[in-house]
Parts: C-alpha cells; structure tokens; sequence
C-alpha cells in the first residue's frame, strides 16, 4: 500500500456538519478508507456500459446509500460511430444509408428528417408526388408501432415479465414482414430518398398491410390485458420515474415523457409535414408524470398510428399508379429497383435499357450514382416526430454533390437528462423502469 495516505480531519468546509470526516486517498485502494468509514454505506457502482438493462452500451455511475440512490450520472459516447462526420464524405442520397443507421429501431424517421431538408435546400418539397408522401407517412406510422413494441417488450422482460417481450416481438414481426416486402430490409432501410423513395410499393402491399392491421391490434390487447390493470405492474411503475411538465421543459424532453406530463406537443400537429395535416388522429396525453402513465401512452399512439395507416392504404388505392420520385431527372435517382427472388437490386428492364440500348442513359446513370446533384448553398432545419421524441436535423450545404455538415438532434440524447432527476431518491431496483421509460436508443445517441 505504499504511496497512499488515508486520514480523518475535521472538514475544512464549515457549513459540514460538527463531527463530519474528510476522507483523503491516494495511490490505493478505497477499501482501506471504507473500512475506516464506521456505519457509512453509501457507494459507487456502474450500471452498463454493458448491461441488458441499459438500452444499449450506456454507462450509468450510480451512488447508493443502502438501496436508495442518492446520486445518477449518465455516461455516454461508448457506441460513437461517427455518421454525422462520414455524411460529409458522401453524396446527398448516400447521407441516407448513414442516417438510418442512427436509432436503429427508428430508421425510417431519420431517413424521412433528412431528405426533407435536402428538398427545402432543393426547394423541392412541393413538386415531391403525392403517392411519395403517403408511402412515407405509412411507413413511418407503421415504424412507430414497431418501435414502441420494442419499448413495452424489453421493459417487461427488464422487470421478469418474458411474456410480454415475446407477445411485443411477435407482434413487431407483422411489420417487419411488411418492411421486408416494401424495401428488402429489416432495419435499414435507404428507402427514403430526396425527392421521393427507392421505388413504389409491390403488388399487394395494400392488402398485407390491410391484413395485417388486425393481427397487430391482438398484440396490442394482449399487452395491454397483461399490464395496465395487472396489480405488481401498477405498484412496480405508479409513482416511479416521475418528471413534471417543469422538469421537461427545462430539459427539453419531448415525445412520450412529454406528453406523460400533460403537454400534447407533437410535431405532426404543430409543425405538419409530409401531409400530416390532412389525416385524422389524436395526441394522447396524461397527467400522472410516471412510467406507468408512459406505458399507457405508447399503447394508445400505437392505436393511433394504425389509424393514420389504415389512411393512408386508401390513398395509396386511389393514387395507383402514379409517380413516386420527383421527374426532374437531375436529382431523381435513376435506377429502377426491384425485388425479386435473388433479392433487392435494379430491374432487369433497366439494365437492359443502359448497357444495351441508350448510352445517354448509363452515363446519366453513372454520373448521377458515383457524383451525385449538386445542392444549392444554404442550410435548413427539419423537424419529425420520432417515437422518443422531437427530431431535428440540419443540414448545410456549400453548393457541391455532398453536405457541407448534417447535425441531428436525437429525442434520446436530450432525453437522457432527465435520468438524475428521474432516479435520485428512489430505489435502485427503481433505475431500470426509469430509463426503460425514457427509451433510449445509443445509436441515436452516439451518432
């Protein structure tokens, strides 16, 4: 133990209690202080940065006095991937296969933020077809479900509850079964492109969506018999977690936790895109504060989403047909995707059409895929609402075929400042359900 020194003194802060100890170590270990701390139980722990509890690799530094925690930090930056620095290396479209990779329970609200801002820098947004708008509005709506399952569902297998993960997982695989069907994927996507999407939607979409509806509305039920009036779920999260409305709004907390405090800010009804003032749905709301308030929410904007697609599917029949990337053939990208048995690639008609036929057509293709468009010199600010939340993302461009600097602004990363407030002065056991209901993704965070 040489080098370490340990000695008890009266502080040298006299606003400290009469008889309080300052403790001084260095070069040793903290168990030769501790054993001389008599009575004193307070300790630092980690939570994470791997922990199946912490939504990803998050580090949270808890100090404990007994089984309550008296302080939470968290910390971040474990999971960095530096996307917002490789968008700046990449042309305007490619910037979405980086983007979708953020917050990857989310990825279609991400690709959908950033095209949107590429489209004001074009001044495009209104010459994007309909038909474009709407299959970006169902697939968003459909992606929100997807992602608020995955909230309930590891949530309750956080608390013991498998049953309900397995319920949540398996009604997630109805959408992702749809996603697979529209762009080949599972998870990230590049669906979203400026100026519309990738390609329409197969034959019979509209159908397995249509189909699928009702099978998701079981999952939703089953979750919500199995929770909401469940007696060890309500005395496990009432009262638990709880930030008001002047604790979110100091902190810029948005989406679910927001709404749980009784604002009902919702970037689809203040700030509308994509046509989200033309559909009819509700905002839930509630008053509680806690996470129990917060399960309930995510149930109901599941209902609700599932209302905007059952919306969108009847415009979807009534604009077949039509165009869904902008004609201007400087920005539109070129290819003619398809999927077929072999996978997702560009349709056999198309590459006839530039190896074989028109070699205006494959050098247009080849300059516009390994250059891209150029993009006026301006910069713009876009809003979505994302399942954790406001998402922002602008987006600067210096005239040339890449941006200059895309920054987003991730729901998870602001939402992650309410940890302290949330978990300091409640139990230990209470830290996990706290940061469950905030929903943190890392890759969102540590973009």
């Amino acid at each position: 133990m040489s080098g370490q020194t340990f000695h008890a003194t009266r502080p040298a802060d006299e606003s400290m209690p009469q008889g309080a100890a300052f403790f001084e170590a260095s070069g040793g270990d903290w168990d030769e202080i501790a054993r001389e701390v008599v009575g004193e139980e307070r300790i630092v722990v980690n939570m994470g940065p791997q922990h199946p509890s912490t939504h990803g690799v998050l580090r949270l530094m808890l100090e404990i006095d007994g089984e309550t925690v008296t302080e939470a930090r968290a910390g971040i930056g474990y999971l960095h991937t530096g996307i917002e620095k490789n968008m700046e290396f990449r042309t305007w479209t490619q910037g979405t296969t980086f983007c979708t990779r953020m917050d990857y329970l989310a990825p279609l609200f991400q690709e959908t933020a950033f095209c949107l801002g590429v489209e004001k820098l074009l001044g495009i947004t209104d010459d994007v077809p309909e038909r474009a708008s709407v299959i970006r509005v169902m697939m968003m709506e459909l992606n929100r479900v997807a992602s608020h399952l995955v909230c309930l569902g590891t949530a309750g297998n956080e608390m013991g509850a498998t049953t309900v993960m397995t319920v949540a997982f398996t009604g997630r695989e109805e959408i992702l079964r749809i996603f697979e069907a529209v762009t080949g994927l599972r998870m990230n996507h590049a669906y979203v492109r400026p100026g519309g999407v990738a390609q329409d939607v197969p034959a019979g979409t509209v159908e397995q969506v249509r189909a699928a509806i009702p099978k998701i509305k079981h999952y939703l039920g089953q979750l919500g018999d199995l929770l909401l009036e469940n007696p060890i779920f309500k005395a496990r999260l009432v009262g638990t977690g709880s930030l008001n409305l002047a604790g979110c709004m100091a902190l810029g907390i948005t989406g679910p936790v927001l709404r749980s405090a009784g604002h009902p800010y919702d970037v689809r009804k203040a700030f509308p895109y994509c046509g989200y003032e033309t559909y009819d749905f509700d905002v839930p709301v509630a008053h509680g504060a806690d996470t129990y308030d917060r399960v309930v929410l995510r149930l109901e904007e599941c209902y609700q989403s599932l209302r905007i697609v059952e919306q969108t599917l009847e415009r979807l029949e009534a604009t077949a047909g039509q165009p869904t990337m902008v004609a201007d053939k400087k920005i539109a990208w070129p290819a003619q995707l398809a999927v077929g048995g072999d996978g997702q690639g560009n349709s056999l008609d198309h590459i006839k059409h530039i190896m074989g036929e028109s070699m205006e057509a494959l050098i247009h293709h080849f300059k516009i895929v390994t250059e891209g468009f150029r993009v006026p010199a301006g910069q713009a600010w876009q809003t979505v609402e994302h399942p954790r939340g406001e998402l922002g993302v602008h987006v600067v461009s210096d005239g040339g075929t890449r941006p200059y600097r895309a920054h987003f602004r991730d729901p998870s990363f602001n939402n992650l400042q309410a940890v302290s407030v949330m978990c300091e002065g409640g139990q230990v056991a209470d830290v996990v359900v706290s940061v469950a209901s905030l929903d943190p993704v890392l890759g969102g965070v540590d973009r």
